[in-house]
């Protein structure tokens, strides 16, 4: 929804937040989680803002808010609706408000030191013992910088200086948030810096309404909290489409030539282009994968990207589609070769019509709209589309991945047998049980996987280590390389015990490695780890949406009968395990 993409009009959410909220509600295959705010100061209007942000990404929020400044209490001590509400995520809205004491002039360093010390401690019980009680994913504000400096710039440097005692504190959330999983800042020290202290902590909302921040800026607050929980949840864009002329350099290199694009040092509309080249390069850094649409030759596209001056060269894109087709179908083909959907990639052209037609044509892909180049990066990195919350070795890896598979179709051509292709991979796998080391890419699997998803569920970190250290489910992980490369962890496979059977919570796949008899090689380890604990029948589900039809006859495949189909389409598949005869053929499983 336009309404609630980056540059918003807050007044407009505000004022027309049921109405938005009742369109949000008409989607499909909403993602229900349960989010509890404990507030130090008024949360209403932040509770409503924030559930429109969330719908608006497909997550369908169930909330519990505490009571005014009762976030310490409930945190601490609890109380019998928050136990029995059972969050996933637990979101702890305070803000300088609620800092108990501040150091003064007559106070001694080892006195403020410890003052200090306290207040932490206050925090770090309170996350602690949420995560005691309920294995919870944690959002915690930092501080933001208080509206008067008593000692003027002085504040900032002084053991005496509000700004110098937050600064300080803020350095111990972060601490804390580099050495903990599931545990992650709001930064709302950024936030206010970016929105204007002045009008961020306005004294009427506060002796008015006991909102810590304007009402205005509430939109702003909630969007930055629903990037966090919609990465957590795999919500996140996987890659980027660009224009070239006028997005990716000055000038039409067709008309004006190589030589006279604007790009590099010498000119100060080159610089700014040389700055977003950089700002999408640092994405490539973080696995986000770089694809280029244009209507250019080919020769001329290349020629740009190899220009002196450039900082993208054609070796940081795994696609480069300049032609003269129409860019919407450029699109559906990259989203083909690369086997994730439309909605995953964001489309970024200088050109209002291009624009238009690709949003109108490419279900669900994020087009931002664009205006000065100055402003490219502002709009881009205010949207969010990338927020990382986890961050793996395969991460770095996924340029190269990606085009490790662009081998392998090319390979591929060269055989008129496909099992032959299959052996020719040498594949190897290592299939094992959940272990702590690759716990946040698991997770992480679990909230992109889309086509290869057979009952739809996702899972945050917390709960994959829920999964992992409870004798009642059989967890599954698979690691995949070959000649080509190593994929990383590209499966995961959940069950829970009842008695003698096994229940089949999650089954994904990443797209990379579709049509290379992985699911086999896990489905054999599955039934020898049931064999292994007495489990004597799996039960397998299968719950339709519009990306997963792939998978709908995976159990049959497997040799399941199908036991029940209701009117959505939902089926549930049966198989004795004493039936089932392996499958794997062209796969090494590694003890």
């Amino acid at each position: 929804m336009k309404e609630l993409e980056y540059p918003f009009d807050s007044d407009y959410i505000l004022k027309k937040k049921k109405s938005l909220k009742r369109q949000l509600l008409e989607q499909d295959n909403l993602l229900e989680k349960k989010i509890a705010i404990l507030g130090g100061s008024t949360t209403n209007d932040i509770k409503l803002i924030l559930e429109l942000f969330l719908l608006n990404y497909g997550i369908k929020p169930l909330f519990y808010e505490s009571e005014y400044n009762q976030f310490y209490q409930d945190a601490l001590f609890g109380n019998e609706e928050l136990d029995k509400f059972k969050p996933d995520i637990v979101y702890i809205h305070t803000t300088n408000r609620n800092i108990t004491k501040y150091p003064n002039v007559s106070m001694k360093s080892k006195e403020i030191d410890d003052m200090m010390e306290q207040e932490y401690l206050k925090f770090k019980d309170m996350w602690e013992k949420l995560v005691e009680k309920f294995n919870s994913v944690i959002i915690q504000n930092n501080f933001e910088y208080p509206y008067y400096r008593l000692l003027g710039n002085k504040d900032a440097s002084s053991k005496y200086g509000k700004v110098n005692y937050i600064t300080k504190l803020n350095m111990k959330f972060y601490e804390y948030a580099e050495n903990h999983d599931n545990f992650y800042i709001n930064d709302i020290n950024y936030l206010s810096a970016s929105y204007g202290l002045d009008k961020w902590t306005n004294e009427f909302y506060w002796h008015m309404y006991k909102y810590a921040l304007e009402v205005p800026a509430i939109p702003t607050l909630a969007f930055n909290i629903a990037k966090i929980i919609k990465s957590i949840y795999g919500k996140n864009k996987k890659a980027f489409v660009l224009d070239l002329d006028n997005t990716l350099w000055g000038g039409i290199i067709g008309d004006d030539g190589v030589e006279n694009i604007k790009i590099g040092p010498e000119i100060p509309e080159g610089q700014v282009f040389s700055e977003f080249q950089n700002y999408l390069k640092e994405h490539k850094d973080i696995g986000i994968i770089l694809n280029i649409a244009s209507k250019n030759e080919e020769e001329n596209a290349i020629a740009g990207l190899n220009h002196e001056a450039g900082v993208l060269k054609p070796k940081d894109f795994v696609s480069i589609k300049a032609n003269w087709n129409p860019k919407n179908e450029n699109i559906k083909e990259l989203a083909n070769e690369l086997n994730i959907g439309e909605d995953s990639f964001v489309f970024v052209d200088d050109n209002p019509a291009e624009r238009k037609i690709v949003e109108e044509n490419n279900k669900g892909i994020a087009v931002p709209e664009l205006d000065i180049p100055e402003n490219y990066i502002r709009i881009i990195d205010k949207q969010g589309y990338f927020e990382v919350t986890n961050f793996s070795k395969e991460d770095k890896e996924k340029t190269k991945m990606y085009k490790e598979n662009a081998k392998r179709a090319n390979a591929i051509k060269t055989f008129t047998n496909y099992e032959d292709y299959l052996y020719s991979l040498q594949m190897k796998a290592e299939i094992k049980s959940f272990v702590p080391l690759y716990t946040s890419r698991i997770s992480q699997l679990t909230n992109k996987s889309n086509q290869f998803n057979l009952t739809t569920k996702r899972y945050s970190q917390a709960e994959i280590e829920k999964v992992q250290n409870d004798n009642n489910y059989i967890s599954l992980y698979g690691k995949l390389e070959d000649t080509f490369g190593d994929n990383g962890i590209v499966s995961v496979v959940i069950g829970e015990k009842k008695g003698k059977e096994l229940h089949i919570n999650l089954w994904i796949m990443s797209c990379r490695v579709l049509k290379r008899d992985m699911e086999y090689a896990m489905m054999d380890t599955l039934v020898k780890k049931c064999k292994e604990q007495g489990i004597e029948q799996i039960y397998g589900y299968y719950y339709p949406t519009a990306k997963n039809k792939m998978v709908k006859d995976f159990y049959s495949l497997h040799g399941f009968e199908k036991i029940n189909e209701d009117k959505q389409g939902d089926t549930t598949w049966k198989i004795d395990v004493s039936r089932y005869k392996e499958k794997n053929k062209v796969i090494k499983v590694e003890d």
